[in-house]
């Protein structure tokens, strides 16, 4: 049964409180906290101040996903927000190594996040020593984009390396996920499963984060 992790970057900024006692009360296990720079990706979110407010509202998991460069210079900052874990990109870290060993020093959880044209093969020296892989099946950095059918195939190749090299991996879904595509990426062997207009533009986000949660078990 894969996780739901509704994306608050989807919700209605001027009501943040209402959205997180929402989730509270679904079926949904974590919340997902996408930050942007406006340099990494072409959107600037929200910082840590934020994400502070929005974890002291929650007992659920919170999961960092940083679409920012220079993810080093804040990992601290969200670390002591209240995350209990911290995905970077790929694509963003000079010394990926190094970046996973700096989260993991904090005690949490640390993801590697990874863009539509990056191969998966690349996290084949990385992948024993993180806790999620956050496979992004848009182009990061605007919500409401439509799912990137190639991603199943990188899911394919991914739940093999998983066998191989961290059994315990986590695959993490983020982008275009809805209720009529959720059982396919689930059966492809996603773990997690990233929801944010799909949830909070539903006409009943309670509603809809349960229909996820049933159609990927």
């Amino acid at each position: 049964m894969a996780i739901i992790a509704p994306s608050l970057l989807a919700a209605d900024f001027l009501h943040l409180a209402d959205a997180c006692t929402m989730l509270n009360d679904s079926e949904a296990e974590w919340f997902h906290l996408d930050v942007m720079d406006g340099r990494f990706v072409p959107n600037i979110s929200y910082g840590p101040a934020i994400i502070d407010a929005i974890c002291s509202q929650t007992t659920k998991f919170c999961d960092a996903h940083l679409m920012i460069e220079e993810p080093e210079k804040y990992v601290e900052d969200f670390y002591k927000a209240g995350v209990h874990q911290i995905s970077v990109h790929i694509e963003a870290c000079k010394h990926l190594h190094r970046n996973i060993q700096q989260i993991k020093s904090f005690g949490i959880k640390a993801g590697v996040a990874v863009n539509p044209h990056t191969p998966v093969q690349l996290l084949e020296d990385i992948l024993a020593d993180i806790d999620t892989v956050c496979l992004m099946s848009v182009n990061p950095g605007f919500g409401g984009q439509k799912f990137r059918e190639h991603t199943i195939s990188k899911i394919h190749q991914l739940q093999e390396m998983k066998l191989r090299l961290n059994p315990n991996l986590l695959i993490e879904i983020d982008g275009g996920v809805d209720n009529t595509n959720a059982a396919r990426i689930a059966a492809a062997g996603a773990n997690v499963l990233v929801a944010g207009s799909a949830v909070f533009k539903a006409d009943d986000p309670l509603g809809m984060i349960a229909e996820l949660k049933r159609i990927s078990s």
